[in-house]
């Protein structure tokens, strides 16, 4: 007689749901993988456009400006931190950024250019800035101002696209919350020794 293999409704309920959230949240990962991979490949071309867009006002989709050239009027500078970043030859060191005023009342970043020191003079109280649209966003100067030297442009293959390892994390997550479990019920059914 074949025996009849009986499973505890409520933990196997449990374990059931639980796979089926993390296969379902592997798939959706599997479809951010590919809208991202879509979102690259437009900024890729953007990049590579040469007509100028405006400056993104507050109530814009950024996503439509992102590495388009651009043009600011920065109105007044309120602060200049440098940050960490790398010049156009690679080389490791600071970009100084602006906080800029514009006519419209907005604020906006601007990185003005790279030095190796980062209590570098920099020249610059305003002014008419040309340069790359970064996320953030922020103004990658193109050329460099107020006396810094051209920091490395803005690229779309810096940003990571890592939905397909994180897919794969779900994935293996949801197997082996299966695996346990159908040890630990085979565990439960072996008789125990005395």
């Amino acid at each position: 007689m074949i025996g009849i293999v009986r499973f505890p409704i409520v933990p196997t309920a449990i374990v059931a749901i639980a796979v089926a959230v993390m296969v379902a949240l592997g798939i959706w990962q599997l479809n951010r993988a590919e809208e991202k991979e879509a979102l690259l490949a437009r900024y890729e071309m953007a990049r590579n456009m040469q007509a100028m867009v405006g400056w993104p006002d507050s109530g814009a989709s950024l996503n439509d400006f992102l590495y388009r050239r651009s043009t600011l009027q920065c109105e007044s500078v309120a602060n200049i931190e440098p940050r960490a970043g790398r010049s156009a030859r690679g080389e490791t060191g600071w970009v100084h950024v602006a906080d800029c005023q514009l006519v419209s009342g907005q604020q906006a970043s601007v990185v003005l250019g790279w030095s190796r020191d980062p209590t570098a003079q920099v020249n610059f109280a305003g002014g008419t800035v040309s340069g790359v649209i970064a996320p953030g966003p922020r103004l990658v100067a193109d050329p460099a101002v107020g006396g810094l030297e051209p920091m490395s442009a803005p690229d779309p293959a810096d940003l990571p696209n890592n939905h397909l390892s994180y897919a794969g994390q779900w994935f293996l997550f949801a197997l082996t919350a299966l695996v346990i479990y159908l040890l630990a019920l085979r565990r439960r059914g072996t008789p125990k020794s005395t």
